[in-house]
């Protein structure tokens, strides 16, 4: 416990940065043969290892780096990180003190951007009539981009707000701290968080305009759970389900394997897909480099000079240890590409898409997820070495060098697609 004041949190970073500097110069100063990443750690204060590892018991980091020895060159090299960090973290003390007189200030006049949305034909938004949507988001993070996705795709006009990585001064008032987060304000106001509860939450609206979203919400209960690191937390439960009763399922859905199917592809989405974009947008210095400045040019980080410098920095480090951890080859490129080939191999050649004629839920979540690699090395090596091409998506230019012949809008995209499938398989 602290005393929230706007004095304490300086002082924990000022303590931090004292510890990464202690550590880097024990890495750089202690004989090789006797010393590990693991004993290096060691030296942090135990109030800030609790911070970081958490108290619940041995976490996937501690476990993952007691196993990583410290040779000649890595010795040399975590040192001077240490003490990178050290030294980027006083810089950010002192900044952090001053932005918190002035954050209170700021968030009133922060700007909410309006979409100008084509409706999808057929859609329809009548449940929505009275509602007014704001979605607080990271541009870049797959599971916005999954809910954009949804929105574009059936037209619903909605702002964004885009948050502070770093502050989350944006969503301060909010108890959930993670985005996305969708507002629904009507004659009540209700908060949707998780990017599958919101999708779900508004397709069950849609298809049973008789049920209130709040009461469609209560469908959704966050329960405890436990994570893939073995802590425990609060999780969504049927987060992937459109809650429905069996009258509505069968208007909706062809036969009960296709509603089963599109929950087992939207969690593939989440637990696979999604875990094979990070190692690959942070695979080399460069492409590492050239991610955290289109995060920053595209996000709301303010004025942090070292923000795409040391961001890079550590993600590109960090990827290294997500490769191991989901145990990806050697070149994670193949693991990207198995992952989308799979998707395609699952639609197969008789389907324009998962959801048959028309989109559904699993296929506007692995678009939106793909699609926030917009931009990146990866994306266009994913289009370069697949079967998968992705043209103009609900409002994602795609340059013509890279996609020659693509059509503009979604069913143009799987007519392209099942062209050069055809194409592919008599080669």
């Amino acid at each position: 416990m602290h005393c929230g004041s706007r004095l304490c949190k300086p002082k924990m970073s000022a303590s931090r940065c004292n510890s990464f500097c202690r550590t880097g110069w024990y890495v750089l100063r202690v004989p090789i043969a006797k010393i590990s990443l693991a004993v290096a750690l060691s030296h942090f204060p135990s109030r800030c290892s609790a911070r970081a590892y958490g108290t619940g018991g041995t976490t996937f980091g501690s476990k993952l780096i007691s196993t990583l020895p410290l040779r000649a060159t890595n010795r040399r090299v975590f040192g001077f990180a240490f003490l990178f960090g050290g030294g980027v973290g006083l810089y950010q003390t002192i900044k952090f003190s001053f932005q918190q007189h002035f954050a209170e200030d700021e968030l009133s006049n922060l700007p909410n951007l309006q979409y100008g949305i084509p409706t999808n034909q057929g859609s329809d938004l009548t449940f929505a009539t009275d509602l007014t949507f704001t979605l607080y988001q990271y541009k870049t993070c797959p599971y916005c981009s999954k809910v954009r996705a949804f929105l574009d795709y059936y037209g619903f006009p909605y702002k964004v707000v885009e948050v502070n990585p770093v502050m989350h001064t944006e969503i301060k008032w909010s108890e959930y701290q993670k985005v996305p987060i969708l507002m629904v304000e009507g004659k009540e106001i209700v908060q949707l968080n998780n990017s599958s509860v919101i999708i779900s939450a508004m397709k069950t609206c849609m298809i049973d305009k008789e049920r209130t979203m709040s009461e469609v919400v209560q469908y959704f209960p966050r329960l405890p759970s436990t994570n893939a690191w073995g802590n425990e937390v609060l999780e969504y439960t049927n987060k992937y389900w459109v809650m429905l009763n069996e009258i509505k399922i069968t208007e909706v859905y062809t036969s009960k394997n296709a509603r089963k199917e599109e929950v087992r592809w939207r969690q593939w989405a989440d637990d696979w897909l999604v875990n094979r974009i990070k190692p690959n947008v942070y695979r080399t210095p460069a492409e590492a480099l050239a991610t955290y400045d289109h995060i920053v040019r595209e996000g709301n980080f303010g004025s942090v000079p070292f923000a795409k410098y040391g961001g890079a920095f550590y993600m590109f480090w960090a990827s290294k240890l997500l490769k191991i951890w989901y145990k990806l080859q050697d070149d994670v490129r193949e693991d990207l590409y198995m992952a989308v080939n799979e998707w395609i191999t699952a639609i197969g050649r008789k389907r324009k898409f998962m959801g048959g004629d028309k989109p559904n839920l699993a296929d506007l979540a692995v678009y939106g997820v793909l699609r926030s690699m917009q931009d990146l090395e990866a994306f266009y090596d994913v289009m370069e070495n697949t079967k998968l091409l992705i043209p103009k998506i609900m409002g994602v230019e795609v340059p013509k060098d890279k996609m020659d012949g693509a059509l503009e809008d979604l069913e143009g995209w799987s007519r392209t697609w099942t062209a050069a499938r055809s194409r592919s398989s008599r080669s």
